[in-house]
């Protein structure tokens, strides 16, 4: 399962922007979210799994939350603020965030 979650990573930075984005772990990794995020735990910042129990009856989270990881925020989980990540595209922040909201699995 690693080798192809790798094999994929690799095939969707090969390939450029002009190809379908697929969030996995690799994905948030390559745009450092999990410097900040786990799946299970809160480290810096909530896990990814509290995220998307937080937002599962919101209608609209997914843009918000992709705007968000693309600008940062502050406030709705404590003092520590999320900086902004230039590095994700807008295509790259909605499917991390839908992949978030799915449990990150």
């Amino acid at each position: 399962m690693k080798l192809m979650t790798a094999i994929v990573a690799a095939g969707v930075i090969a390939a450029g922007l002009n190809t379908p984005v697929f969030a996995s772990p690799a994905l948030a990794m390559s745009k450092g979210c999990v410097g900040c995020h786990a799946a299970d735990k809160k480290l810096v910042g909530p896990s990814y799994q509290d995220i998307a129990a937080k937002y599962a009856s919101q209608k609209g989270a997914d843009a918000v939350l992709a705007e968000k990881v693309m600008k940062g925020g502050t406030g709705v989980w404590g003092a520590a603020a999320m900086p902004p990540n230039a590095a994700v595209s807008a295509d790259e922040a909605k499917t991390l965030v839908k992949w978030v909201l799915s449990g990150a699995k």
